[in-house]
């Protein structure tokens, strides 16, 4: 295997992923550039000057994983890389004090003018009176996005004697007034009560062009900006006028609309409450070597055939929710497949219920899980990125319903399928630690360990049948492993039974034809776990 690792990336990480992958390390390249060889490549790995474009996408055909050495991801596109099933993975953690330094820094630079008082006397000029600044000290901050570096800013702020007050539409009142902050629900109480405002969100549709001319007025006279999240954040012409007109002043600035060029910004031609740094935010040796180790280590686990902890387009799978789950994900797999093989036509609805101890918990991973087996059973190159893609491209109608009835299992999964021919069911449990058992199939009670290849065989419930099914494998040289047989959960139909028989190879249409015409068998099937 081969790994791509570009835009200057700590050499650390090609020893990580050495061990099993090849790795090139090569200078930051055009899309046309990158197209020519990425076909060759397992992995990628890059900063922000790399675009990972749907073009570059479409020509990784070997590729499983992007990683981008860093938090944002907006280099790289989603949307293209699920659709193909590849995994894109961020480093959340690894730049989260840097980023909050700078922007501490960025912040007193801008109230002490440090940069241009320091370029006046490094000219041999002695000029103290032009270089007032103001303190910091009681005055409010507002922090929008109280993640990990926002909280962190938020912290030391709050060390420096500011006031803090936060937006955040995904953090909740008690975690941020744990960090002894004040919570506002909107923005309408955001705006006017900052002396600073600084950003720290991703850019979204719904953070594009977040500070504009409207909410620009609105902010309280004087007031003060750092961004040190993402250029596109702040509409910057709107931001110009602002300062232009006292409305803004200062601002500090390491993030930009057209990055790198750096001459399109409208602020460059400011005056001196202006500060400006390329994109600095996470530039030190720690977080550079911090955030290589990081992806590197989630390429050499996905390569290795495991999972990536930090999965961008896998929310589903992060793990905070996979964790409390983890031991149903096989059996939730083992589940979607069994289910597609008993369909015998296009399935238009899927119904997951759980029960037991997973009525308490976050099971969307389980979901993930049982659309990767439901749509792998039947089609290459399915995995847990792009299922649920897959299942939206298909219109499958898909439900999950938690059910407080007391059940017989600590856990259990029931998966229920609909089309044209009518209605299929199957339902799984844990009946141990690491013990995975089917313990229904439509209305047979069952408790079966799901292998490789079984064949399900529904019969009239009368002497010989077992043998007549035995038989037919054994001419075709086919070796039963285990076997069970079991009645439906409706005594009063104990006339009809199923066979469960676990076999050493796949059954072929020929011979299940075969054991479909014994007298008395209906519908006999071959399912195949892959």
């Amino acid at each position: 295997m081969k790994v791509l690792i570009t835009d200057k990336i700590n050499e650390s990480a090609g020893k990580i992923i050495g061990d099993v992958a090849q790795c090139d390390f090569l200078p930051t390249m055009s899309e046309d550039e990158l197209c020519k060889i990425i076909g060759e490549y397992d992995a990628l790995m890059v900063r922000s000057q790399t675009k990972v474009t749907p073009k570059i996408i479409e020509a990784a055909t070997k590729m499983k994983i992007i990683a981008r050495a860093g938090v944002g991801v907006d280099n790289v596109d989603l949307n293209a890389a699920t659709q193909k099933g590849i995994i894109v993975v961020n480093s959340p953690d690894g730049n989260t004090t840097a980023a909050a330094e700078h922007t501490l820094a960025m912040m007193l630079a801008m109230t002490r003018n440090i940069a241009k008082a320091s370029e006046v006397t490094k000219s041999g000029v002695w000029d103290r009176s032009k270089f007032t600044g103001v303190e910091v000290f009681g005055k409010t901050l507002g922090i929008i996005g109280f993640g990990k570096i926002g909280s962190h800013v938020g912290k030391v702020a709050i060390a420096l004697g500011m006031n803090v007050i936060v937006y955040d539409p995904y953090s909740t009142q008690e975690t941020v007034e744990k960090a002894g902050a004040k919570y506002v629900k909107t923005l309408d109480e955001f705006w006017g009560e900052c002396d600073f405002i600084t950003i720290h969100t991703p850019k979204t549709k719904e953070t594009m062009s977040l500070i504009n001319k409207n909410t620009l007025n609105r902010m309280k006279k004087g007031v003060r900006i750092i961004n040190c999240a993402r250029g596109g954040i702040i509409d910057e012409a709107a931001l110009k006028e602002a300062l232009e007109a006292g409305q803004v002043a200062g601002c500090a600035i390491d993030v930009y609309e057209a990055e790198p060029n750096i001459q399109e910004c409208p602020l460059l031609d400011t005056g001196m409450n202006v500060t400006l740094t390329p994109h600095l935010g996470a530039s030190t040796k720690e977080a550079q070597l911090n955030v290589a180790v990081d992806v590197a280590e989630q390429i050499r686990e996905v390569l290795s055939g495991g999972s990536a902890r930090s999965a961008v387009n896998i929310p589903s799978l992060k793990p905070e929710k996979l964790e409390p789950v983890k031991d149903y994900m096989l059996l939730a797999e083992y589940i979607g497949e069994i289910i597609q093989q008993l369909s015998n036509k296009a399935v238009s609805k899927l119904d997951i219920k759980v029960q037991g101890k997973l009525t308490d918990l976050d099971v969307s991973p389980l979901e993930t899980a049982i659309l990767k087996g439901f749509f792998g059973a039947t089609t290459e190159g399915v995995n847990y990125v792009n299922a649920g893609v897959i299942a939206k491209t298909r219109g499958l109608d898909v439900t999950i319903t938690k059910d407080k009835a007391q059940c017989a299992y600590a856990g259990l999964i029931t998966v229920s399928t609909t089309n044209s021919d009518g209605c299929n069911e199957v339902s799984g449990a844990l009946i141990a630690p690491e013990v995975r058992r089917i313990v229904k199939i439509n209305e047979y009670n069952t408790l079966i360990n799901p292998e490789e290849h079984m064949l399900l065989v529904p019969h009239e419930n009368k002497p010989s049948m077992v043998a007549k099914v035995a038989g037919v494998l054994g001419e075709n040289n086919i070796n039963i492993n285990n076997m069970q047989v079991a009645q439906k959960t409706d005594s009063a139909k104990d006339s009809e039974s199923i066979m469960i028989i676990s076999v050493n190879q796949e059954v072929c249409d020929n011979i299940l034809n075969k054991i479909n015409q014994i007298g008395g068998v209906v519908d006999a099937k071959c399912i195949n776990i892959k």
